[in-house]
């Protein structure tokens, strides 16, 4: 059992302010919408309030933000995909305009396994370590998926890119 002492609770608005943009921008990563990955982040912060949950240090509450906003989205998702709805009955509403970059563009279009990986190494600067013990990979796993998305990537892209 970890015997570090908790640190001073800080406010759940404090924590919201601090990691809101990173929780939607993981949402956006698997929901592809703002109204879904707005949904995803409210859900994530709802479930930190409901916990009481209280953090060692900043990095766990990231990480605890980040893996509950995956699980979060991949529930949403399994829900939509159960779904007896057509999409015709979606067609009414329009999708307000976004500007997405071209690489990000391609990062939305890669495999579920490669996108979370990709965006938590590149946008959120983690290690393959770290997103390993995140999402309860192994290592070597999360560093092949990362190369190969790199590959897909420049692919998609059409560029020359290298680290």
């Amino acid at each position: 059992m970890d015997t570090a002492p908790l640190r001073t609770a800080r406010s759940t608005y404090d924590i919201y302010r601090e990691h809101l943009n990173t929780v939607y921008r993981v949402a956006f990563t698997y929901m592809k919408n703002s109204f879904d990955a707005e949904d995803a982040a409210q859900e994530t912060f709802a479930r930190l309030i409901r916990s009481g949950q209280r953090f060692r240090t900043p990095e766990q509450e990231k990480a605890w933000l980040i893996v509950t906003v995956s699980n979060v989205c991949k529930d949403m998702l399994r829900r939509h995909y159960r779904s007896d709805r057509s999409l015709a009955d979606y067609e009414h509403l329009a999708a307000p305009a976004h500007e997405i970059d071209q690489t990000m563009e391609a990062i939305l279009a890669l495999p579920e396994k490669y996108k979370t990986v990709v965006y938590l190494f590149y946008y959120e600067g983690y290690t393959a370590r770290e997103i390993a013990k995140l999402l309860g990979e192994k290592p070597n796993t999360v560093s092949t998926r990362i190369s190969r998305a790199r590959q897909l990537l420049k692919t998609m892209l059409g560029g020359d890119f290298d680290d």
